[in-house]
């Protein structure tokens, strides 16, 4: 008896050893976070440092392993962080394997596809950032599996579909949501307002609709509430303004509107950040907005506020950066007192109705504009103290006097200037030194003279240069040839002279867009020029998107090409926007002479040919019929002669010719957009027969289109047909629109253009 007393509880520590073994084998260990991690290895189809294909080896101890963290007590993996490492690849299943995962960050990689149901297991999970990636379909939501979460970051990748609201029942801990940058639809879900514990709320630039729910108050411990770039819609609730905690409102580019009562901000003691634009506020720029002392940055423009003064309360912003409030029906003078905010690096107030001068300028600015405007006088001398001015924008003013010669010394900061339609004159500084970081110059319209500063060639990174409708008087620059990142040359309206063939065009092959016209320039055109052209000879094969012309500046600031001026049919016109398939070349009004060069046919993507008003003499090449994008043909006003090639007829989208006043024999080209031209584009050739002239051509000269073959006809049919569905679509777009409605005034032009871009969206 003795001895089976003994054997019983043996048999249980047996028992219990046996089976603790089998829980151990079983049960997740270290063995089972490094098959995660391998899983994941497995899926990275690119390490451009080779973080994890060079270091993620089994001959390492995997809590050695670059980005992994493990916990001391159970030498488990409690963090992941691949933020930034230039990763691309797909997220496996195995990853859910990691259950004492704490901190997750795979951040500014680009990995893509959906996210792994498995995950949901993650449920020790604290921190998840999945930002700046290519995750795509919809935000699941397992998320709300995730009890412990206080970070969760989903921002910058393609998340479509609406925000499930039964995520946020159990999110009770969340801290910081931040969902910006994907294509989220729908409404705020009102569960949201149940993360009474959330400091900061970004669901900047989805598309999200519907009205801001007042329950946003309940978040009363919020420091940021980003909400701009939706459609929101509605009134902006009055409970945001009482969350005192409050340091960023950012609810600018929707549709929202309030009143702006005079004590609209007596509870935002704390606040930094007010960006309100482009919605429908009323009344005046309340009074109580100058009590938020801390406040750094002030954006309210685009909005229906009442004609004001700039307020005097804006000296007691102290801290104030960024001050920004163009098109606010702001009037009277820039008052000097802002002159002496010595914190203030960017400045803008363009789009109003301020008059007077400008005043002193404090050295901290980075950014000043002052545009389209009512101001007089000149330059104030402050501006050479400002050795860190990266933007001026002054255009669009009454100022006179000369530029001050500094400008050229601030170019190793300065990426635009802007000093057009003003009444400046004098020369252009000739300082521009090694290093100029310049990408926008543009004096257009002024009454400037002497040469173009050669030392403009120091500017590598220059882009635009616009210096049309002034006095320069000077021989063609040839060293723009050296600046390989230019795309618009104009040089229209001076009094440049000689000739353009000695131009180095090996690097102007991002030119789209050269106006010369209105010179004195001589001599043959420019063939080896034309050859070089490689942005309008290939644009076509690439097929892009037409988008409005921009470039991204060092701040990350975007800016677009605008107001600029073209002469088409004999009149001058202001575009306020170019898109990037603009191409187009105006060498008219010059004293070119010679032979059109065929090489011209080559540029497959002009929009815009202007060669009017010189002396060239010849037939017009057959090749211009290969310009399938082009829509103006100018060649008026030359010697031409010989008869219209037929391969014009190719040109599909050309909807203004002029061939007037040349010596063209023959008959006119008769069908399809030839059916559409008027008696002015052919008018002064006294050779020419065929409608739309009342001169009719004899029996022994065919009228070219009369006698189309079955084939063409239903050429023309559907071409037509073609046109109708253009215009039914309603497509319309850009720069192009505008330039065919402008100068013709007829819609058959409209129907090619919207036919035009159906087909470059639809590539």
């Amino acid at each position: 008896m003795a001895n089976t007393g003994f054997l019983l509880p043996l048999t249980f520590v047996l028992l219990f050893a046996t089976f603790g073994g089998i829980l151990s084998v079983n049960s997740p260990n270290i063995t089972t976070d490094q098959s995660a991690l391998l899983a994941l290895k497995s899926r990275i189809t690119y390490d451009p440092h080779s973080f994890i294909t060079t270091n993620w080896s089994t001959s390492t101890f995997v809590c050695n392993w670059v980005g992994v963290i493990c916990e001391s007590r159970h030498h488990r993996v409690a963090a992941l962080n691949l933020s930034g490492m230039g990763l691309t690849g797909t997220i496996p299943s195995q990853l859910g394997n990691l259950s004492f995962l704490a901190w997750l960050d795979i951040s500014h990689n680009t990995f893509h596809g959906s996210l792994p149901t498995e995950l949901a297991n993650l449920h020790r999970l604290e921190y998840l950032n999945f930002g700046s990636n290519n995750f795509e379909g919809e935000i699941p939501s397992w998320f709300g599996y995730f009890t412990e979460l206080r970070s969760l970051f989903l921002h910058g990748n393609n998340f479509t579909g609406h925000l499930p609201s039964e995520i946020f029942d159990n999110l009770t801990k969340l801290q910081k949501l931040n969902l910006s940058g994907n294509q989220i639809s729908g409404r705020i879900p009102t569960g949201l307002f149940k993360c009474k514990e959330l400091t900061c709320l970004s669901l900047y630039n989805n598309s999200l609709d519907g009205n801001i729910p007042m329950e946003i108050g309940n978040l009363t411990m919020l420091n940021s509430l980003l909400l701009g770039y939706n459609n929101l819609t509605g009134p902006i609730p009055s409970s945001i303004f009482n969350i005192s905690s409050l340091q960023e409102i950012v609810l600018g580019n929707n549709n929202l509107f309030a009143h702006l009562s005079s004590n609209i901000f007596d509870y935002l003691p704390r606040l930094l950040r007010l960006d309100l634009v482009g919605n429908q506020l009323s009344g005046r720029i309340p009074s109580s907005l100058f009590k938020c002392k801390k406040l750094e940055y002030l954006e309210l423009y685009d909005n229906n506020l009442e004609e004001d003064i700039v307020p005097l309360g804006i000296t007691n912003l102290t801290s104030l950066v960024y001050f920004s409030m163009p098109k606010t029906n702001l009037s009277g003078e820039i008052p000097y007192f802002i002159g002496n905010m010595t914190s203030l690096e960017y400045i803008d107030l363009s789009y109003n109705n301020l008059r007077g001068r400008i005043p002193s300028l404090q050295p901290s600015l980075q950014g000043y504009g002052v545009a389209d405007n009512n101001l007089v006088g000149e330059i104030p001398s402050s501006i050479c103290n400002l050795s860190s001015l990266d933007s001026l924008y002054l255009s669009e003013n009454s100022l006179d006097g000369k530029i001050p010669e500094c400008i050229g010394n601030l170019s190793s900061s300065l990426s635009i200037v802007e000093l057009q339609n003003n009444n400046f004159h004098g020369e252009i500084p000739k300082t521009f030194a090694q290093g100029c970081t310049l990408q926008i110059f543009r004096m257009n319209n002024n009454q400037v003279e002497g040469s173009l500063p050669r030392s403009l060639v120091n500017c590598k990174y220059l882009n635009l240069l616009d210096v049309g409708n002034n006095y320069l008087y000077d021989t063609f620059p040839n060293w723009l040839g050296n600046l390989d990142r230019l795309q618009v040359v104009i040089l229209r309206w001076n009094r440049f002279y000689g000739q353009v063939d000695n131009l180095n065009a090996s690097d102007v092959t991002r030119l789209r867009v050269i106006d010369l016209s209105h010179n004195n320039f001589s001599g043959y055109l420019p063939r080896k020029f034309f050859e070089s052209l490689q942005a309008i000879r290939e644009g076509h094969e690439k097929k892009v998107e037409a988008e409005y012309l921009k470039y991204s500046l060092d701040d990350g600031s975007i800016y677009y090409v605008h107001d600029l001026y073209f002469t088409t049919k004999g009149l001058e016109r202001e575009f306020h926007s170019l898109v990037t398939i603009w191409m187009a070349i105006d060498f008219s009004n010059n004293q070119f002479l010679g032979e059109i060069p065929e090489t011209l046919g080559q540029l497959y993507s002009l929009i815009v040919l202007n060669l009017s008003h010189n002396s060239l003499t010849g037939c017009i090449p057959s090749s211009l019929g290969d310009l399938s994008e082009l829509e103006s043909l100018d060649l008026s006003s030359n010697k031409l002669h010989g008869r219209i090639p037929p391969e014009l007829k190719n040109l599909g989208f050309l909807a203004v010719l002029n061939l007037s006043q040349n010596n063209l024999v023959g008959p006119i080209l008769q069908g399809k957009q030839f059916d559409t031209f008027t008696n002015d584009s052919y008018m002064g050739n006294w050779g020419l027969c065929g409608l739309p002239l009342s001169k009719s051509c004899g029996n022994d000269e065919e009228t070219p289109g009369e006698n189309n073959s079955e084939d063409d006809g239903d050429g023309e049919l559907n071409w037509k047909f073609s046109i109708l569905m253009g215009y039914a679509s309603g497509f319309i777009v850009g720069l192009s629109m505008r330039y065919i409605v402008f100068t013709t005034g007829k819609p058959r032009w409209l129907i090619r253009i919207i036919t035009r871009f159906e087909k470059w969206y639809r590539s």
